[in-house]
Parts: structure tokens; C-alpha cells; sequence
């Protein structure tokens, strides 16, 4: 099979020049486009020399449209507005689009998924392996545990950072709600400051920490009477995200249009 034809939205960004890192270290995959907002200060540059390759002659462009005759897929972490327009443009396409854009709304998921009727998406807060081993964990324990272990997820990230609690966060928050079987949206604590008063029985609190460079660090602490079970990821490098967003879009090459995670490229679906 000819290698993957791949776009990189958001080029400029920290995450876009590591996807570019990735595609090239990454056997089948080839850079095919590179998109950044308009009036970036990167566009009309080459995106390999952006990314500190050298150049590879591919122009980082303003407008995506021209680029996806050619391309199989597009790798998309951006912003929310950039994104519900971009999963338009892959819809119409029909090419397979990778999600890793955090602070989507529940009405932008909604679009999302119907844009997946149309195409091969695949949307998870967090691409890395561990990550996703992680909440497949949280659920694990979460369904084993009683209500009588508080869960609390507490996340760390760099002071660019403009989404809070992460998507990693909320993805491990759900995973525990599925572990409860409650609804995360009526059982969430997202802060709390004052006089708050006892804490809700089954209720999961979302702690966020913003310092530094830090790349991501999450911990799920299960609080129960007189013992503390807790689980962490770390985060040490943008590369293991970028890492998973290729294999994701190599493994969605094929697939049938619809709504996919990472729990199903990773075959974690059933854990």
C-alpha cells in the first residue's frame, strides 16, 4: 500500500511541528500539507524547516481546501472552532481525520460525530499508549471499588495551556463515571473555593495545576476509609502524542466512517 498522504493542522504550534517530527520518523506516513490559521506568521514558510528538519518543500498554507484532493488524512490538535470547521472539510473529503483538540463542548461533540456519518474519525483527549492503558485502568477500579472511595483527578500542565481540567482529565473522569455507571455530567466537582461543605458521596473532583513547561502529569486517587489507591501518568515528551496520532490515522485507513477513540486502536475497547 502507498504510503499515508498526511496534513498537519496548526503547523505552527508546538504540537504540529512535533506531528511533522512524527510523520517523518514514521515508516508509511508522508507529509502532505500543512495548514496553520490565517495571518500566522508561519504561513508561506517550510514546514520541515519550521519543524527544525530542514526543508521537505512543503509550504505551511492558510487555506486546507487545495491540499485534501491529495491527502488521506488529516492530524488536528488546534483549537475548537478550527476544528468543527476542519471536520467539515474532511467530511466532504471523506478522508480520515484525527482529533487530539482539548475544550470541545458537548454540542461540538455532537457535530463531530455527525461529521464521523461521513468520514473515518478518530477523537480521544489523549493519544499515548499509557494514557489510554491508564483509563482503562481507572475504569477497572472504579467499577471494583464502592462509593465509599472518593475518586479525585488532579492534573498538571505548562502556563500556555488554555483549557481547563485537561482532555486527559475528563477522559479518566468518564472512565471512572463508566466504571460507577453514573453520568459524569451530574457527578463532577470541578473546583471548589470557601466554605463548600462536605464532600458529595460518589462525586469526581477535578483538581488543575498550570506551572512551568510542564508536558502533562495526571493522577486518579481513589480516597476510601483509612487507605489511598492512586494512578499516574507522566508525561515527558509531545512525541508520545504525536507518536499515537500517526498510528491512529494509519489504523483508520480502511476503516468504516464512524466515531473511533484511541481505546479502539488500541484494541482497549473490551478491558
Amino acid at each position: 500500500m502507498a504510503d499515508m498522504r498526511l496534513i498537519v493542522a496548526g503547523a505552527g504550534g508546538r504540537m504540529g511541528r512535533t506531528l511533522i517530527h512524527a510523520i517523518a520518523a514514521t515508516d508509511g506516513a508522508i507529509l502532505a500539507g500543512a495548514v496553520d490559521a490565517p495571518g500566522s506568521a508561519t504561513i508561506g514558510r517550510d514546514a520541515g524547516e519550521l519543524a527544525g528538519l530542514g526543508k521537505n518543500g512543503v509550504t505551511v498554507a492558510a487555506d486546507i481546501a487545495p491540499l485534501l484532493a491529495t491527502a488521506d488524512g488529516l492530524l488536528d490538535f488546534t483549537v475548537p472552532v478550527a476544528t468543527l470547521a476542519l471536520a467539515e472539510h474532511t467530511a466532504k473529503a471523506g478522508i480520515v481525520h484525527v482529533i487530539g483538540t482539548t475544550g470541545l463542548t458537548a454540542e461540538d461533540d455532537t457535530l463531530i460525530a455527525e461529521a464521523a456519518k461521513r468520514a473515518v474519525i478518530v477523537k480521544s483527549g489523549n493519544m499515548s499508549m499509557g494514557v489510554n492503558l491508564l483509563a482503562a485502568l481507572v475504569k477497572r477500579v472504579a467499577k471494583t471499588l464502592g462509593a465509599d472511595f472518593d475518586v479525585e483527578v488532579l492534573e498538571m500542565h505548562h502556563n500556555k495551556k488554555i483549557d481547563s481540567p485537561s482532555g486527559t482529565a475528563l477522559m479518566l473522569g468518564r472512565a471512572a463515571a463508566e466504571g460507577r455507571g453514573i453520568d459524569l455530567a451530574q457527578h463532577s466537582e470541578r473546583g471548589r473555593d470557601g466554605i463548600t461543605g462536605a464532600r458529595c458521596l460518589g462525586d469526581i473532583g477535578f483538581a488543575s495545576l498550570r506551572g512551568g513547561t510542564v508536558v502533562g502529569e495526571h493522577h486518579v486517587i481513589f480516597a476510601g476509609p483509612a487507605e489511598r489507591i492512586e494512578l499516574a501518568h507522566k508525561a515527558e515528551d509531545r512525541m508520545i502524542f504525536a507518536r499515537g496520532a500517526v498510528r491512529a490515522a494509519l489504523w483508520a485507513r480502511g476503516q468504516k466512517p464512524g466515531l473511533y477513540a484511541m481505546v479502539d486502536v488500541l484494541g482497549l475497547a473490551d478491558v
